[in-house]
C-alpha cells in the first residue's frame, strides 16, 4: 500500500486524473508506456524525473482498479 501514497488525485493537476507525486504524469501513460513495450529501465531513462517507484505504483494502482478492491484516495 505504501506504493499508493505516489498516486495523487487533484481536480487542478490533469483534469483530476490519478497522477504520479502532483506531477502531470497520469497513471494511464505510465501504464500505456509499460503496454507499448518500454521496460522500466527504457522509462526512467527517457524521463529523469520519474523513479521505479512511481512506475510500480502505477502497476499497483491499476491492479486494485481491475481487481474491484477498494482504493482511498492518496491527497
Amino acid at each position: 500500500m505504501e506504493y499508493l501514497e505516489r498516486i495523487t488525485i487533484d481536480p487542478g493537476v490533469c483534469h483530476g486524473k490519478p497522477c504520479i507525486r502532483r506531477m502531470r504524469w497520469p497513471v494511464e501513460v505510465i501504464i500505456d508506456l509499460l503496454g507499448s513495450g518500454m521496460s522500466i529501465l527504457e522509462i526512467l531513462e527517457d524521463h529523469p524525473e520519474l523513479e521505479r517507484e512511481d512506475i510500480l505504483a502505477s502497476l499497483n494502482y491499476a491492479k486494485m482498479l481491475v481487481s474491484g478492491r477498494a482504493i482511498d484516495e492518496a491527497a
